[in-house]
Order: structure tokens, then C-alpha cells, then sequence
């Protein structure tokens, strides 16, 4: 019987591929993680008179978070579901239009088109980019396309280099869902420069957090100044304080969430180096495991946030099926997750109607065979991701 040691007194049998339990438990960083620094500055909005959404840390961090994103301007809100909306109406998409988006995201990639009563158009992914099918959107355009909304799924943008054309050619709007992609470049411009807006999250997993909140970024002034008024009631810079020009809402983020963010925001460069290391490791150390494949990512990907680490199991090559690998990587105190269970078009909202659906044969082969790990485990050590690394190649082997 074959034993692949995982470190002293430890071992995972090859032809019973069950690791202790939670033998990586602690040796995964927990997530979030914060020190002196967001003390240090949260300290500093607690000593000041204005804990809203005015003072000067939200506009710094909006400014320096744009600067890092190759953008000209930033505008927080609320979380990563309300600046979606927020791009949608500013650029005046109702009732009556449609919205091209990938059929494998979080629900709020659809429903920020719902929730302005347009019609969001479902297309599949490409096999293994996890990103919108270039081919499949332009196939979906109709006289009522007004924007599409591409998804940088996992860290890894989308096709850029076609995605943008079309649009451009078609006289579409880009709005550019980047909740996973802070930091992330497509041949070195960063994810929420190239289309009308780019859209944030800083929720509780993602790799900058304040909990909640999330920010657009442009590079037109006109439309970030119709972004700022709406998320502010509908004032104008300059304008009085009691003047609203426009039907609007307040989805001003804190002061308190400014100040975590900033301090976010210095530590993710290093962050981004440590995971991008890791998951070269590990890609390294399971490469030529037959039956499994990770994300594709091509040499345009100058960066990528590695919020997940994406792949799919080919259970007849690999030896076992996903669902099983999952539940061994999980016992054994690895973080993982099998994927969606349904397409974006499969939840019940959306199985009443209020949408199109295009055909989605990857999205629908994906929910059976895909899976992902959380970016919190490529900050661990290089010890940890190798043994991570050998238990996998344990549950590949055949008895």
C-alpha cells in the first residue's frame, strides 16, 4: 500500500485517499485579515467629527483606488450589487432594453439588470477561460442590446481584446463586473479601464474588504459625475446642499469602511504577489495530473487578483468526480467549492421568466465538474500549498 507523507506522523493513503481531519485547518490564513493599520486609521475617523460618507478618507480612497485601477475617477457606493445598478441607470438602460451577461456569475450580475427593468440575456462561458463567450455574445445581439457586462470570473479578465470590439461596433456600453479583479490587467491595463464603468465589491471575501461596500470606476467625467450624483441624492458637485437635480438614492459608503479600505488597499500588491507565486507553485506541482485542468490563463493576463483558484475534474481521467474531490479536500480542512449549483438562469427567479436565455452547454457542464478554492489559501506558505499539491495527486491515483 502506497503512503505519501504530508509531513511528520502524517500520511494519506493512495489507494483510500481520506487525509486526517482538517489537517489544514490552521495552517490556511483565516480571512479577513487586518492589523495596526485599519486600527490606526479607524482610530482616526473615530476622533473625528464626521463618520459618514464626507469625510476625507472616502474621497482619498476613491482617488487612489481609481489611480491604481488606470482610471480617472472613482465613485463608492454601498456594495458591488448597487454600483452595477447604479452604471445601468446612469446610463439611462430601462424597460425595453436588453443586457447581454454570462450565465455563470453571482446573481447580481443579472439582477442589476432586472432591478432597472431591463432584460438580462443569458450566454455561455468559454470551456476553460470561466469567462463570457465573445462568439455566444455577439450571437445574442438584438436591435434592443444596449450593454454587455462581461464578468472577470476568479481574477482572470475576459476577452478583452474581442469583447471590446464588438461592443464598439455595435455602439454597446461595457460595463465591466470586476468584484473579483482588483489589481488584476489584461496586457497591463487594469480590469474597470476599458469599458463605460468598471464595478467593484469590497465584500467580506473578497481580496480588499471593508465587510461590505463597492466603487465605480470610469474614465469619462461625465458620466462619473451622473455616478456621484446618484449615489448622493442627486445633488451636483458645486451645487447647493439642498439642491437635487435628479431622482436618485444615497448609497454613500462610511468613513469607517473608507478607512479599512485604504489600508486594504496598501497591503494588496504584496497580497497579489504572494498569491500569484502559489498558485504557479501549484499549478507547477499538479501539472501533468491527468483529469484535471485549472483556469486558462493566456500570457495577455499581466496580472490577476487570484480571488479563486478555478478548475474542472474529468472524473473517467482523474480517477474520482468532483463531488467526491471535494468532499476529500474539504476533510481535510482545505477550502473548496463545487461550483454554482446552477447556472444564473436555473434560480428560481429566473425560471419564471424575465429574461433570455441563449443555448449555455459549458455553463450547464461546468455546474457538474468545476470547482474552486478561495484566495485565502494561496497565502499560505509554500510548504502548505506543496503538501495541498500532494494530497491531490493522492486522490488522482488509482489503487
Amino acid at each position: 500500500m502506497e503512503l505519501i507523507l504530508l509531513s511528520a506522523g502524517t500520511a494519506l493513503c493512495a489507494s483510500r485517499p481520506f487525509p486526517a481531519l482538517h489537517y489544514f485547518l490552521m495552517r490556511i490564513p483565516a480571512w479577513p485579515i487586518h492589523d495596526e493599520r485599519e486600527l490606526e486609521l479607524l482610530q482616526q475617523v473615530l476622533d473625528s467629527p464626521q463618520w459618514g460618507g464626507f469625510h476625507e478618507f472616502v474621497g482619498r480612497f476613491e482617488r487612489e483606488f481609481a489611480v491604481f485601477q488606470h482610471c480617472a475617477h472613482g465613485m463608492c457606493a454601498a456594495n458591488g450589487t448597487v454600483t452595477l445598478e447604479t452604471a445601468l441607470a446612469v446610463l439611462g438602460i430601462g424597460p425595453g432594453d436588453e443586457v447581454i451577461v454570462p450565465a455563470i456569475s453571482f446573481i447580481s450580475t443579472a439582477t442589476a439588470v432586472s432591478r432597472i427593468g431591463a432584460l438580462p440575456v443569458f450566454v455561455d462561458i468559454e470551456p476553460y477561460s470561466f469567462t463570457m463567450d465573445p462568439e455566444r455574445a455577439e450571437a445574442a445581439i438584438t436591435p434592443r442590446t444596449k450593454a454587455i457586462i462581461p464578468v472577470h470570473f476568479g481574477g482572470r479578465l475576459a476577452d478583452m481584446d474581442r469583447l471590446m470590439p464588438l461592443a464598439a461596433g455595435r455602439n454597446l456600453h461595457v460595463i465591466e463586473d470586476a468584484a473579483h479583479a482588483h489589481g488584476s490587467e489584461w496586457n497591463g491595463r487594469r480590469a474597470g479601464s476599458f469599458g463605460t464603468a468598471g464595478s467593484f465589491s469590497f465584500q467580506n471575501s473578497k481580496v480588499m474588504t471593508a465587510g461590505e461596500g463597492g466603487i465605480v470606476t470610469a474614465n469619462d467625467a461625465e458620466f462619473a459625475e451622473g455616478v456621484r450624483s446618484f449615489i448622493n441624492q442627486g445633488r451636483r458637485t458645486g451645487e447647493a446642499w439642498f439642491n437635487h437635480f435628479t431622482l436618485a438614492t444615497n448609497s454613500r459608503i462610511t468613513a469607517f469602511q473608507a478607512a479599512v479600505l485604504l489600508a486594504q488597499l496598501e497591503r494588496l500588491p504584496g497580497q497579489i504577489r504572494a498569491r500569484t507565486g502559489n498558485a504557479c507553485l501549484l499549478r507547477a506541482e499538479l501539472a501533468g495530473v491527468d483529469g484535471l485542468r485549472f483556469q486558462e490563463i493566456p500570457a495577455q493576463v499581466t496580472a490577476n487578483s487570484h480571488y479563486l483558484l478555478l478548475g474542472r475534474i474529468d472524473a473517467r481521467r482523474f480517477g474520482v468526480s468532483r463531488d467526491e474531490f471535494h468532499r476529500m479536500v474539504t476533510a481535510a480542512g482545505i477550502p473548496c467549492t463545487p461550483f454554482y449549483p446552477h447556472p444564473l438562469y436555473g434560480n428560481p427567479l429566473y425560471k419564471q421568466g424575465g429574461c433570455r436565455v441563449m443555448p449555455c452547454p459549458v455553463s450547464e457542464e461546468c455546474i457538474h465538474d468545476a470547482f474552486w478554492i478561495p484566495n485565502s489559501v494561496l497565502l499560505a506558505d509554500a510548504e502548505t500549498i506543496r503538501e495541498i499539491a500532494a494530497l491531490i495527486r493522492g486522490l488522482a491515483r488509482r489503487p
